[in-house]
């Protein structure tokens, strides 16, 4: 069955400039055609036209840090005790929710027991909706570091949801063992962080080369790295290890910015997990110890974000959804917090579309409105290049289509025929 979104402005996020009286003709789950409603045409009346006419066609938006297993809740004594059977109903929940939100792809940085896994072959093979998933299993971490489940928490309880390492040899060998499990990438913990207990962003996590031994697996087998990289000792560690991505980068240096851009390594900054926490406070629920982590760190992280975004560093949206208050479907904050913070509307969009789905190795199926690409849509109320906030309310979300499959509608008239 063909279908034809016509008459919106398209947004490519190719860079080029929009396109009024947008035409984009799909046929199964792919772009076949792009251009003006006065150069596509469809003839056929097996066509199921979408009439755009006032609003904005995109490519699907895409987040590259989430956990999407968790639940935002600040109590994670409470999310250490729940059932896995529980949590994979949850996670099916979340999946769903960010879907219909217009978020068509994710890149997971660690679950518990292999949820993560369970809900992308669900997803994959039709079972439930939700959005193109890269998963990491289990994030790797030394002991009582953070990731470490003991850090923090009463010895009575075990979170097996974590691969602690103290070697490079036990680094390769757990990095082996989650790209077993089913890992598209490995998550490594290469400092502290805001929401363990036993750290801080500062401390170095894992040493440079138990980093390099996890990475040489997953380049072994053609798959990708991303760090959870706060304080620089750690930031710098995990890019001369070889990583993909620095996800938060609180604390970047001149130096190490260098190195980014050499070495073509991503920054994800994540800026809404420390804004949740900042803003909610102890008096939301949050600890202390976390609240006062995030206080001391926000100054920093604001700092590095702009010296890599002058700097001409790679970056991809990211949100830590999971972390406190941080909820699955409420992702789009990120994008007025990057403008915030020095981005323009329009730089925001493409590193969360374009640039991400470039970080993603997907580049050539998604990210971009482009003929023979997969047909991952969006169609919105208002203009993101004017005002980013207008993607957050989900009833400017007006239409979402992944693999050229409406996933949802809120008013956006469809006819039969051309």
């Amino acid at each position: 069955m063909l279908k034809l979104i016509k008459g919106g402005t398209l947004i490519d996020c190719t860079g080029k400039d929009p396109v009024h009286d947008a035409a984009v003709l799909i046929d199964g789950d792919k772009i076949v055609k792009v251009g003006t409603t006065a150069t596509v045409t469809v003839t056929t009346p097996d066509v199921e036209v979408f009439d755009a006419t006032g609003k904005t066609i995109l490519p699907g938006l895409i987040d590259a840090h989430v956990h999407i297993t968790g639940s935002g809740d600040p109590d994670r004594l409470k999310s250490l005790k729940e059932l896995v059977p529980h949590m994979a109903i949850r996670t099916a929940q979340h999946a769903k929710t960010t879907l219909e939100a217009g978020i068509t792809a994710l890149r997971d940085a660690g679950g518990g027991f292999l949820v993560d896994v369970a809900v992308k072959q669900a997803i994959n093979e039709g079972l439930i909706p939700g959005p193109r998933l890269q998963v990491a299993c289990h994030g790797l971490s030394i002991t009582g570091g953070h990731g470490d489940s003991r850090n923090g928490w009463p010895p009575e309880i075990e979170f097996k949801g974590r691969s602690v390492v103290d070697s490079p040899d036990e680094a390769r060998r757990a990095a082996r063992e989650q790209l077993r499990d089913g890992a598209d990438h490995i998550k490594l913990h290469a400092t502290g962080g805001v929401m363990s207990e036993g750290d801080v962003p500062t401390a170095r996590g894992l040493t440079l080369e138990e980093m390099r031994a996890a990475i040489e697996e997953a380049n072994n087998v053609g798959k990708k790295s991303m760090s959870h990289a706060q304080g620089s000792t750690g930031i710098k560690n995990a890019i001369l290890a070889g990583i993909n991505s620095i996800d938060h980068g609180f604390y970047l240096t001149d130096e190490i910015i260098e190195l980014m851009i050499k070495k073509d390594v991503f920054l994800v900054p994540t800026l809404a997990a420390v804004h949740h926490i900042v803003v909610k406070g102890t008096e939301a629920g949050i600890p202390e110890y976390g609240v006062r982590k995030a206080r001391e760190a926000q100054a920093a992280h604001l700092k590095s974000f702009k010296k890599a975004l002058d700097a001409g560093v790679k970056i991809a949206m990211g949100t830590d959804a999971a972390t406190p208050y941080n909820y699955h479907g409420k992702n789009m904050l990120e994008l007025e917090l990057m403008v915030s913070a020095g981005m323009t509307p329009k730089q925001a969009l493409l590193a969360t579309t374009k640039m991400a789905a470039e970080l993603m190795g997907l580049l050539d199926k998604i990210g971009t409105v482009e003929e023979g690409k997969l047909a991952d849509i969006v169609v919105a109320s208002g203009n993101p290049l004017e005002d980013v906030t207008v993607l957050q309310p989900l009833e400017n979300i007006k239409l979402v289509m992944k693999g050229g499959a409406v996933v949802v509608n809120r008013g956006v008239p469809f006819v039969m025929g051309a």
